[in-house]
């Protein structure tokens, strides 16, 4: 089987010949390629050039193209600080007023830099491999988290407290689901082989279970019903100690959820089980990042065995790798799981 082939079987519950692999690695790529994040997320020869030597040097399956986590807030106004070596960032939300959502513009996210070059990376990546390496066109953020991003964090966390904003918050939600769509339909003409979104600020560490179910999952169903109607299969990642919300995810229709390294893997395992594929979930700091490679060989074991007895899974970090990780511990997370027998 070739990455495409492993990572594909994976996702329909079928046994691959080893473990499929999938890095979400966008730092760690362009730092060993010699790109700076500025010229990362400006120049889609770059950004997949850094995912082409990043495959070819590692080999691992599937490449998650990720640039960073406010491409769709800046894209809509949202000020956004854009550090020479780090990912751009939001500086603060551009609703004064949670009024103000009625006189938001309509977007045309071909208008933005960012998203173009973000599209024409993952065309230049599918050129360049194909079928034979999985692509992932991450799409930045689930509709929950571009509206926080829209309205400033701490003004929408109190916003969804106050029954009184009920309308508006749904209206802003729905303006961000507008978003997100936009973006999903557009990496659907790419010739990318899934869509992803990240709902980072969903997660039970910030919000609650309820407020989960009411404000983040109704919209997420929305997004992964699109993704599927465009011939997209689909994960979900939200940050975080996922444990409260696991089942909840599971009704979104996700054929993956990617499951940051808080949550507990046995307590992922016994939930996912043979429902949806578990991407993740190894501590990309304190284990890739700053682990020795017998650490790095100890938790891919540990993960590898959790998970044996089902072939929806797909090893990868419980979230963004960082830049400085040596390239030591992801030979070794590589040859780890290559070697694993079920």
């Amino acid at each position: 089987m070739n990455g495409y082939e492993r990572i594909a079987a994976a996702l329909r519950g079928e046994v691959p010949d080893s473990t499929p692999i999938m890095l979400h690695n966008f730092m760690m790529a362009a730092r060993e390629a010699g790109v700076s994040m500025r010229r990362f997320r400006s120049d889609p020869e770059a950004l997949a050039r850094s995912f082409i030597q990043a495959v070819e040097t590692y080999g691992y399956d599937g490449i998650m193209v990720d640039v960073d986590t406010v491409t769709l807030a800046g894209a809509v106004g949202v000020p956004v600080d854009a550090p020479e070596d780090e990912p751009a960032r939001a500086k603060g939300g551009m609703l004064g007023l949670l009024e103000e959502i009625d006189d938001l513009p309509e977007v045309d996210l071909l208008s933005s830099v960012g998203v173009q070059v973000w599209l024409e990376s993952v065309r230049i990546l599918k050129r360049y491999f194909g079928d034979e390496i999985y692509i992932r066109g991450n799409c930045d953020q689930c509709p929950f988290t571009l509206a926080s991003l829209v309205r400033g964090m701490d003004s929408w966390l109190m916003d969804i407290l106050d029954p009184d904003n009920e309308g508006r918050i749904h209206r802003l939600l729905d303006y961000c689901t507008g978003v997100t769509l936009q973006f999903i339909r557009h990496m659907a003409t790419t010739g990318a082989h899934m869509a992803s979104n990240g709902d980072s600020m969903a997660g039970p560490e910030l919000v609650s279970p309820s407020l989960f179910r009411r404000l983040a999952l109704p919209y997420e169903r929305r997004v992964v019903a699109a993704s599927h109607q465009l011939g997209l299969p689909y994960i979900l990642h939200i940050c975080g100690n996922t444990g409260p919300i696991l089942d909840d995810m599971i009704t979104t229709g996700a054929d993956g959820l990617e499951i940051d390294y808080k949550t507990d893997p046995l307590l992922a395992h016994r939930t996912l089980k043979n429902r949806v594929a578990f991407v993740g979930n190894i501590d990309p700091s304190g284990v890739l990042a700053l682990g020795s490679p017998r650490k790095v060989e100890e938790k891919t074991r540990e993960i590898l065995t959790v998970f044996a007895d089902t072939p929806r899974f797909i090893l990868n970090a419980g979230c963004a790798i960082p830049p400085t990780t040596p390239s030591e511990n992801i030979r070794v997370l590589i040859r780890t799981a290559r070697g694993f027998v079920r």
